[in-house]
């Protein structure tokens, strides 16, 4: 499983997956296509520069997108796994109406991920950290969204190290 994961690793992992600059890059590339050169901040004028800056950077750092050249910034087949399982995962938590019936795809996504945490970082052996808190459906339904995310944890180790700040130009 995550077993060569320690928590603080697993913490590190669950930090990136949940910031709202990721999820919005990933799925945005995921859903239109990659982002043209000069075109990062028109396609998420929410966010600043600073934080379109920083996002990009870890995102590259963890090996999620690339600059394709001719073409802008494209996922990774890293990243690319990524977006089928923040789909997945909401769509689970849109299933069960969580954490509530209206709500924004990335809230959705921080949320979901806040259940996966305890499950993944300390041994469960008794039974679910959220039992009788979501349903028995819900608590079945979520296996597939942590199946996904321990396969993609394995698979991309590099995204529970913590990375340097990112460099000055």
């Amino acid at each position: 499983m995550t077993a060569s994961f320690t928590p603080a690793e697993l913490r590190n992992a669950f930090a990136l997956l949940s910031s709202p600059g990721l999820i919005r890059l990933i799925t945005e590339i995921d859903d239109n296509g990659p982002i043209p050169p000069r075109r990062l901040a028109g396609t998420l004028p929410d966010l600043s520069s600073h934080h379109l800056r920083r996002t990009t950077h870890v995102a590259r750092s963890h090996g999620l997108v690339r600059v394709a050249p001719g073409i802008g910034l494209a996922l990774t087949e890293a990243g690319s796994e990524l977006a089928d399982f923040y789909d997945a995962t909401a769509r689970w938590a849109r299933r069960h109406a969580y954490p509530t019936r209206v709500c924004d795809f990335t809230t959705r996504l921080q949320h979901s991920l806040s259940l996966l945490v305890p499950a993944l970082v300390a041994d469960r052996t008794n039974g679910s950290p959220h039992e009788g808190t979501l349903g028995i459906e819900a608590e079945t339904d979520l296996a597939r969204p942590r199946a996904l995310l321990l396969q993609w944890l394995n698979a991309n180790p590099q995204v529970a190290v913590l990375l340097d700040p990112e460099p000055v130009a």
